[in-house]
């Protein structure tokens, strides 16, 4: 069947076709990078990471970009235009080190995460602070077209010059002001009260450019605007994010998106709804919120940690359980079992009959996974063909030949789930390697890091090598330099 998928922007399954025929440009929304990533973030990373696997396996070229936010997300950032302080400053603050170090420290730290998830690396990661001059261009067009003013200092997007604004969340502008009346302290510098500022003035910021509206730095919303319109052009394909994004974040990037104009910078929408722990929202005051780390510290494996995230459909609250995890472990453990059946099975003459029938229940069941998938990713549908294969291909492989024709099925099934390791069937490295330091992060991903640091040393780019010494540092890891070459060790 055709691919349907839920559309956000217009409530309802629509058929996806993208503007390029045989290629996808999609945009995700990232991390902000003051703080390690939990399970719930990545459990919007990873709806994107299906997504694009499931399209890649139907045969479609995509072109995926993932920004890392590393400045100008305020810490309430739940109101139209967001209060409070930066994220990464606060951060900064708090542990006394400058915010640039921060965010290089946690962007490490997300991509350490993700590849232990699994995730495939996106074709680009750009980083809100390396394109601001993107996002000041773009400020200055919405300026020139009517649809920002410059007040207090500062520069606002002004709503009514979109009346389309709040069409993603399905607020009118009178319940926004109701529920932000009371919230918000009143700017009189505005012309609205929902107007939200495009580029912030503040002396004490320690992240600031030039600009012609005066120095300072963006706001949240025109970093997303500017780096997905770089990468992907003024009208893309697929945006995801978690649920949280819709209202402020993904209404506001809409409205400036347009420059004045009747068009949606994206086409599809879907959002990842909440992670929930035991029923209950993860909040630190309940001190449920767990990190790939917590939970590796736990014993659970990266990829037991994957399959949980992925099982539940991104449309609805997941409850996350360690009893879900241990469900985990076991199917993991199951079809990792049958896979090794399967290749231990005699090498012996293989009836035409027992080709041809377990290749009939191979092509059988794919298309039933794909159908799945094609459903709005109803990864259950396709997880059940996926089960039902196995019980099947038990019954009628008796031979090398077929059982090497059930195994092919099986990893070309897990290229979209990415669960199972290598095509050998052995769990993959970052799960049979220890974990060292208190990073929770592999020998491999050490090593990388380590060797990243050389080459900048190599470039006599002293900067960065000290950054990255500090990185491993920070997180128990000892580096010493001979003439042998760099040896680390752990702490301890």
């Amino acid at each position: 069947m055709p691919l349907q998928l839920y559309n956000t922007l217009t409530r309802k399954k629509e058929l996806f076709e993208p503007l390029e025929p045989g290629r996808v440009r999609m945009y995700n929304c990232g991390p902000t990078v003051y703080s390690f990533a939990h399970i719930g973030n990545f459990a919007s990373f990873l709806l994107a990471d299906l997504l694009r696997r499931h399209l890649e396996y139907s045969g479609l070229e995509v072109l995926q970009i993932m920004n890392i936010t590393d400045v100008g997300h305020l810490t309430q950032d739940n109101v139209a235009d967001a209060q409070g302080e930066d994220k990464l400053e606060k951060k900064a603050r708090e542990e006394k080190k400058d915010p640039w170090e921060i965010a290089r420290f946690y962007e490490d730290a997300f991509h350490a995460d993700r590849k232990l998830l699994n995730i495939r690396d996106a074709h680009r990661y750009p980083r809100a602070t390396e394109h601001v001059p993107e996002m000041i261009t773009m400020i200055e067009e919405l300026l020139a077209a009517g649809l920002a003013y410059e007040a207090g200092g500062q520069v606002y997007f002004e709503i009514a010059k979109f009346p389309r604004y709040g069409i993603l969340s399905g607020n009118s502008t009178e319940e926004l002001m109701a529920g932000e009346s009371g919230r918000v302290e009143s700017d009189p510098s505005k012309r609205h009260p929902l107007d939200f500022t495009l580029w912030k003035r503040d002396p004490k910021h320690l992240m600031q450019w030039d600009s012609p509206f005066g120095r300072g730095f963006p706001g949240w919303h025109i970093e997303c605007s500017a780096l997905s319109r770089k990468s992907l052009g003024e009208v893309f394909d697929i945006h995801t994010g978690g649920e949280d994004n819709i209202f402020p974040h993904h209404d506001c990037e809409i409205a400036q998106s347009s420059g004045g104009k009747d068009q949606i910078c994206a086409r599809h929408w879907l959002h990842r709804r909440y992670i929930l722990i035991d029923g209950k929202k993860m909040s630190k005051s309940l001190g449920n919120i767990y990190t790939v780390g917590d939970l590796v510290q736990k014993g659970y494996t990266p990829r037991e940690i994957r399959f949980n995230l992925l099982i539940g459909h991104y449309r609805a609250n997941s409850n996350f359980t360690f009893q879900g995890l241990d469900s985990a472990r076991e199917t993991i453990r199951y079809l990792r079992e049958f896979r090794r059946n399967m290749l231990e099975l005699p090498a012996r003459v293989t009836p035409a009959e027992e080709i041809q029938t377990v290749a009939s229940l191979s092509q059988e069941r794919d298309r039933g996974f794909r159908a799945g998938l094609d459903d709005d990713l109803n990864i259950s549908a396709s997880l059940a063909e996926l089960h039902a294969f196995v019980s099947e291909a038990y019954k009628l492989a008796t031979t090398e030949e077929s059982g090497r024709l059930a195994v092919a099925r099986l990893d070309a099934w897990d290229q979209v789930l990415g669960v199972l390791g290598e095509r050998d069937g052995s769990p993959d490295a970052s799960e049979t390697t220890a974990r060292v330091g208190k990073s929770n992060w592999t020998a491999a991903e050490v090593d990388r890091l380590v060797g990243e640091r050389n080459e900048a040393r190599a470039r006599k780019d002293f900067k960065e090598s000290d950054r990255i010494r500090d990185v491993l540092k920070a997180a128990g890891i000892v580096i010493k330099d001979s003439p042998q070459g760099t040896r680390w060790h752990a702490e301890g």
